[in-house]
């Protein structure tokens, strides 16, 4: 009798190609392994796009605002390490010296030929010590000349570094006493030193109304396509494709708008904690877009966002727990209706 479990030799030998055939196609309901790795890698790279958009106003949060002591330089020269800065090697006798004959081979001529060769000897050995000579003063004269361009760097790189920390001392004075071109030049630093992602525009505009202790801030928002379009890629078995899944409109719309909400209170943070209320007491932000006016074709930069800020009221946000776009409401901005469609608002004045 067969044991529980087991088959009959013949059903042994119908079911061992089966197994084979089975054993060489592995996985047939299953995706490539290369498949899902490849939609992972591409849904983890748009999860890390969005998590950069989404971290952009309290990723700068815990960071210390630009000082003008920051943007001093102290120069620190390179060492001096030339790469043949000691002599080479000087000739050795030894090494040109012939091999003196034995006792017997002196006593049957060998003396002569042996002087004869001392004689060659000594003059290869006294023309390398002449080339030794030759490359050793042309070493020096090399090193000297590259210790005095070395030397003129050094000392060129300590007159600019001086040059410009006391323009920046000169421009520190003045914009200590309120000076519009001084609080201006720091202000444009303190948003050039702002670190967004590189795609998007630079392009800022700051101007500075002194009796008013006033900046405004004239700011160009990325585009709406910023935002990604895909929220996740998948593999599809039916047609062994890797496809993008689509992000719903309403959640790219609602992006683009705390997205722009974002950059105008991270730059409102940035150029508060950057002055002091001595000299900037207001805050006044524009921001707006490129784009291309479809009715002519011309390009426009309608503006997206308008806010007005004072230091007392920006001061008392927790900016870590906001929303952004409640957050500007709040301050009285004037936000497009629509951003993402790019509907333009009148800007504060």
């Amino acid at each position: 009798m067969a044991q529980r479990g087991s088959l009959p030799p013949r059903e042994r030998h119908l079911a061992a190609p089966r197994r084979e055939q089975a054993a060489k196609e592995p996985g047939q309901d299953q995706p490539p392994d290369s498949c899902l790795a490849e939609a992972a890698e591409k849904t983890a790279a748009i999860e890390r796009q969005v998590k950069t958009l989404d971290q952009l106003l309290t990723s700068v949060l815990p960071l210390a605002p630009l000082t003008f002591e920051a943007l001093m330089v102290s120069p620190s020269p390179p060492r001096f390490e030339p790469a043949d800065a000691r002599p080479g090697p000087e000739p050795a006798w030894d090494n040109y010296a012939p091999v003196r004959p034995g006792v017997l081979r002196l006593l049957f001529g060998g003396g002569a030929r042996y002087r004869r060769d001392v004689e060659v000897s000594r003059t290869r050995f006294e023309a390398a010590q002449s080339e030794h000579r030759k490359h050793e003063s042309q070493r020096r004269q090399d090193l000297a000349a590259a210790k005095a361009q070395h030397d003129r760097r050094v000392t060129e790189d300590r007159a600019k570094a001086a040059k410009h920390n006391a323009d920046l001392a000169a421009r520190q004075s003045a914009f200590a006493a309120g000076d519009p071109e001084a609080v201006e030049w720091f202000v444009a630093r303190v948003l050039d030193a702002s670190r967004y992602p590189a795609v998007f525009p630079r392009e800022r505009g700051v101007s500075y109304r002194p009796e008013r202790r006033e900046v405004k801030v004239e700011f160009e928002f990325p585009p709406p396509r910023i935002v990604p379009q895909v929220r996740a890629f998948r593999y599809l078995k039916t047609r062994d494709v890797v496809e993008p899944l689509a992000r719903p409109q309403s959640e790219i719309r609602q992006r683009y708008q705390r997205l722009i909400s974002s950059i105008t209170l991270r730059t409102l943070h940035e150029v508060f904690t950057a002055t002091p209320s001595g000299i900037v007491e207001r805050v006044v932000f524009h921001g707006r877009v490129g784009t291309v006016d479809p009715a002519t074709g011309q390009p426009v930069r309608p503006h997206l966002l308008s806010v007005s800020v004072d230091r007392s009221a920006f001061d008392t946000l927790v900016l870590a727990s906001v929303d952004p776009s409640a957050c500007l409401t709040h301050l009285g901005a004037r936000i497009s209706a629509s951003p993402f469609d790019l509907e333009p608002v009148n800007p504060l004045t």
